[in-house]
């Protein structure tokens, strides 16, 4: 073996992961507002690039044009020229299938999906946004802090307002009162005073430190907290369990006094503090619409949260122009460069969003014309297969985007479900359409309550071939109780 140095001459191949690839890849999973703060970070740092708001909506192309087939292709230099998208096939004489959110759609949709024409606000202005509506009132410290200033002062005060701190959302304290003495250097019979004048606070409840003492205290201020109604409160794991007979036994009441206290707990509010203040609940946006239309389906992205990406080519000749060293003609040719890759990149990204949307809606047409029952079973890698892409791209577009349809608003993973196989040999069934199935049988059992294996038969009637495990799988994910919870609900609303 020679020890001596000397030159080889190889050749291999191997797959690089260039910046523009990554980034590429990294917008195909990121959705419509997550874009929007992503753009707004390129924007600060190339000044070549300005972002605008627009209203056009990106469309699918005809079947006969050519379609980058993703990301790869991209940087393979398939978007180097790339032509202008060929129009949507709808007529526009007929239709009007072009909204930038949900509240501009206008009209209303029937059962048959067919969208009815409609002003979307008076006087033809826009409609009004219903976010800007919600609740942003005072929080349930600043209540409790405003009530308790009435009733405290001095050294509870500032007892109190430790204690108010400690209350959750729902309204209970979530620290024992003796590391509060303990922290503060007080009492423990202090604390407990101010904690007791907290009590008396509005909401009811507000401060007990278990659901117990929260409906005891609501109990007393509606002077129904006797010692039958102590007892029954004091035993909420049996009340739980629909043990009625040992409730009646222990609190020495018949069945309709045990009726009356139950109805009287079920008035009571188990989070008081759950009605005041928090961050409004934040309404899912939708990246895409699905209307249906004379001539088919309509499919669009959401052009209300889908900024528009444009290069300043005058600003660029403007610098371009001017004296400039070769550091700084490096640098603008590279700002340059990045701008225009990340127009293209955004343009194919919304391409290939609206080129596997439009796949979904083909595969699942019969569940957006009849409902979840005729939803079929569907993988990433049939859909990938059909639209010519890696099954890793459809995965990646379909995370965290959101269809917004005549039926309600859905994840793009909610149409890729598991297959069951038919009862009777033929085509296997989607994996929800069986939850439907077993959600309907449930609401309508009436008094007489389905066990798993009853469900099973009449599962396998309706010609799903489904074992009882997962039935009992299939129920819990439902959040449904068991045959035993559900007839003790039903003994308690009796």
């Amino acid at each position: 073996m020679s020890l001596a140095p000397r030159l080889d001459l190889r050749q291999s191949q191997s797959l690089v992961m260039t910046p523009q690839l990554q980034q590429a890849i990294k917008l195909l999973a990121l959705s419509n507002l997550e874009i929007e703060g992503f753009i707004a970070e390129e924007v600060e740092k190339n000044p070549l690039l300005e972002a605008a708001q627009t209203n056009e909506i990106v469309r699918p192309e005809r079947a006969e044009a050519p379609d980058p087939a993703g990301a790869d292709e991209l940087v393979a230099g398939s978007a180097a020229g790339t032509a202008a998208a060929e129009p949507l096939d709808l007529d526009y004489a007929t239709e009007s299938h072009q909204q930038d959110s949900v509240a501009d759609g206008g009209g209303s949709f029937d059962g048959g999906l067919s969208m009815t024409g409609g002003a979307t606000g008076s006087m033809g202005g826009e409609a009004p946004d219903l976010d800007a509506l919600a609740d942003t009132g005072a929080t349930l410290a600043d209540h409790l802090f405003a009530q308790a200033g009435a009733v405290v002062s001095g050294g509870d005060w500032f007892i109190a307002q430790h204690l108010i701190d400690q209350i959750d959302e729902a309204g209970y304290l979530t620290v024992p009162l003796l590391d509060v003495a303990t922290r503060l250097g007080v009492a423990l019979a202090r604390v407990e005073q101010v904690l007791a004048l907290i009590h008396t606070l509005d909401p009811t409840g507000v401060g007990a430190r278990d659901l117990a003492e929260c409906l005891a205290l609501q109990a007393k201020e509606a002077d129904r907290y006797d010692p039958c109604m102590a007892k029954l409160i004091a035993n909420l794991d049996w009340l739980a369990r629909g043990d009625l007979a040992r409730l009646k036994r222990l609190c020495g009441v018949d069945d309709e006094d045990m009726a009356d206290m139950i109805r009287e707990l079920r008035g009571y509010d188990p989070k008081p503090g759950c009605r005041y203040g928090g961050e409004p609940a934040q309404a899912v946006t939708p990246d895409l619409f699905v209307v249906r239309t004379v001539a088919g389906w309509g499919i669009e992205l959401n052009g209300a949260t889908l900024p528009r990406v444009l290069v300043n080519r005058r600003y660029y000749n403007e610098l371009s122009t001017g004296p400039q060293d070769k550091s700084s003609k490096a640098w603008l040719s590279d700002a340059l460069a990045s701008a225009n890759w990340l127009v293209k990149a955004l343009d194919q990204r919304q391409r290939t969003i609206i080129k596997v949307a439009t796949e979904i809606v083909k595969q699942q047409e019969a569940f957006f014309l009849h409902g979840v029952a005729h939803l079929k079973p569907l993988t990433l890698a049939r859909v990938a297969d059909a639209i010519e892409m890696h099954e890793s791209t459809v995965s990646r577009v379909t995370s965290n985007k959101y269809l917004s349809c005549a039926r309600g608003q859905f994840e793009l993973k909610y149409f890729f479900t598991s297959a069951i196989q038919a009862a009777d040999g033929g085509d296997a069934v989607s994996a929800e359409a069986v939850k439907a199935a077993i959600r309907s049988l449930i609401a309508t059992e009436g008094t007489k309550i389905l066990s798993d294996d009853t469900l099973v038969d009449l599962l396998n009637a309706k010609g799903f071939d489904i074992a009882r495990r997962t039935v009992a799988k299939y129920r819990e994910a439902l959040g449904i109780g068991s045959s035993v919870q559900r007839r003790r609900q039903r003994a308690l609303e009796g």
